[in-house]
């Protein structure tokens, strides 16, 4: 009898331990995003399971090209995926097809060759203050980003797409392109 409550108590103990662990990892260092809806296409499909990375984001600014998972403005328990197109401070334009950066006075024409198509479609033009960021989505005919809602606050940046972990055959990590 002694021996099975001392298995027993082994195996709530071993438990409770993973169950610590996965909440630390989940609350403080990564987490699982599924991917929902065409909008980051070529580059994320539908049910795409990714491995997003809220830590890296602690130490550093989050860079032009990363794509990251923030929380939806105007409803905070949704959550979307996009590329960072705009940093704060900076102002962005697109105008004839392209997307124009303005950084520190300079203007830089993004060349963005994970895009679909021959350009983004419309014009913008929106200068960032110091704590907002400029997201598009790559398929840019069918993304509601914020050349829809506006620019992303900072505080709604939960982390940036690590790993792509689903499907399996197209298990792979992420960087942020140069430009």
């Amino acid at each position: 009898m002694r021996k099975l409550l001392w298995s027993f108590f082994e195996i709530v103990e071993t438990l409770v331990i993973a169950v610590v662990i996965v909440f630390l990892v989940r609350s403080f260092i990564a987490q699982p995003f599924l991917v929902s809806g065409s909008s980051m296409e070529p580059n994320f499909y539908d049910n795409n399971y990714l491995l997003v990375d809220e830590l890296t984001y602690r130490f550093r600014e989050p860079k032009r090209g990363e794509v990251i998972v923030f929380r939806y403005p105007a409803d905070k328990r949704a959550f979307y995926i996009k590329r960072i197109i705009g940093l704060p401070g900076e102002r962005v334009v697109v105008k004839d097809g392209e997307v124009l950066v303005y950084e520190d006075g300079e203007e830089k024409i993004l060349s963005e060759s994970y895009l679909w198509g021959t350009g983004t479609r419309g014009s913008f033009d929106e200068t960032l203050s110091s704590t907002e960021y400029f997201v598009m989505g790559d398929n840019r005919n069918f993304s509601f980003d914020s050349r829809s809602w506006g620019p992303l606050e900072e505080d709604d940046i939960v982390g940036f797409a690590r790993f792509r972990l689903w499907p399996i055959n197209e298990v792979m990590a992420f960087s942020a392109p140069s430009y």
